[in-house]
């Protein structure tokens, strides 16, 4: 079993990121047999499909690494590195935009939402991003990519790549004798917390991007900025039910109880028998002290390793020469099922 995913280095790790991603990957990490891995990078090519600032996303890329090792990804037992140090990603998308056609990447949501109606104002690499995407886990022959639900049509996509590559150039002439280059990853979909809301809204999913601060709690924030949060976060005048059904309509409502349970790996209806009856005044403080509970200590660790940019930078080397390793011989194939010839 091999694990691949990647997260963008931009702004701020979240609690959403956390419960919906950073968690599950130190659980996996934690729970892998012997022989198996989890690679894990920052998609530093990928911030560049959008405007950006150089100098922000370097740093951003390094504070992204203190973040992952102060949730519990351990370099030691993991492969942590990011993508620009490992030009075997770009390599291999070149190829595979041989493969991949347009009416699959114009059918991309993410696509029609981030381009919106300036379609021809969009730089290409937002078009292409998710054949890098497919790159950046059938480089390393992954078998397995965690996924939201946002995420799961672009994995479809990286399936479908493979499948036509394989298809169309295994054993054509290439020597491959009718072996297939590429495996075909599954999907491994988060149990809970998949997607956890906006402390503002609670039908927009919690995002960096989000021009309010309070709309989301960062690993960085202090316990008396996630306190103040969890305090002025949006909510109703209602009672909590006793049961989830009573939450129905209620989205900020079931957002907060659904944050309670994920951090104390309970479920919405055992968090709703403990307080139904009660309001909010009462709720949130108990969700308060979770929190900072819960992600102090991350954030305690998240402070001291950012200072450590000589550590981060290793851990990030160390990583990428790795995956190089592991990387190499599929981007060799490719070349070679494709005809082309490679020197070195």
């Amino acid at each position: 079993m091999r694990v691949v995913s990647g997260i963008q280095p931009t702004g701020s790790l979240h609690l959403g990121n956390y419960l919906g991603a950073i968690r599950n990957w130190v659980r996996m990490q934690d729970g892998m047999e012997p022989g198996s891995q989890c690679l894990f990078f920052l998609a530093d090519l990928h911030a560049i499909s959008m405007p950006h600032n150089p100098a922000e996303l370097r740093a951003a890329t390094l504070e992204m690494t203190a973040a992952l090792v102060a949730c519990g990804i351990d370099p030691a037992r993991s492969i942590l590195f990011n993508q620009a140090q490992v030009p075997q990603h770009s390599e291999l998308q070149w190829l595979l935009n041989g493969t991949a056609r347009m009416g699959w990447l114009n059918r991309m949501t993410q696509w029609k939402d981030k381009a919106g109606k300036n379609r021809e104002g969009q730089s290409v690499a937002l078009f292409t991003y998710p054949v890098l995407q497919a790159a950046d886990v059938l480089l390393y022959q992954a078998t397995h990519v965690p996924v939201g639900e946002d995420q799961k049509q672009h994995l479809e996509l990286a399936r479908d790549i493979a499948q036509k590559f394989n298809v169309d150039y295994c054993g054509l002439g290439s020597g491959l004798e009718d072996t297939p280059v590429f495996t075909l990853p599954e999907p491994i979909v988060p149990p809970e917390a998949a997607r956890i809301m906006s402390l503002r809204d609670g039908t927009a999913k919690m995002s960096k991007s989000d021009p309010s601060d309070m709309s989301r709690i960062n690993l960085a924030d202090d316990a008396d900025a996630m306190a103040a949060k969890i305090k002025k976060a949006k909510t109703d005048p209602g009672l909590l039910p006793s049961e989830l059904a009573g939450l129905a309509g209620r989205p900020e409502a079931l957002n907060l109880v659904s944050i309670f349970a994920a951090l104390e790996g309970s479920t919405p209806d055992a968090v709703l028998a403990r307080f139904a009856g009660q309001g909010f005044g009462a709720f949130k403080p108990a969700m308060a002290e979770l929190v900072v509970e819960t992600l102090g200590p991350i954030r305690q660790r998240f402070v001291e390793l950012k200072e450590d940019r000589e550590s981060l930078d290793a851990i990030l080397a160390r990583g990428a020469a790795q995956a190089r390793a592991i990387g190499g011989p599929t981007l060799t194939a490719a070349y070679n099922a494709l005809g082309l010839v490679r020197g070195g």
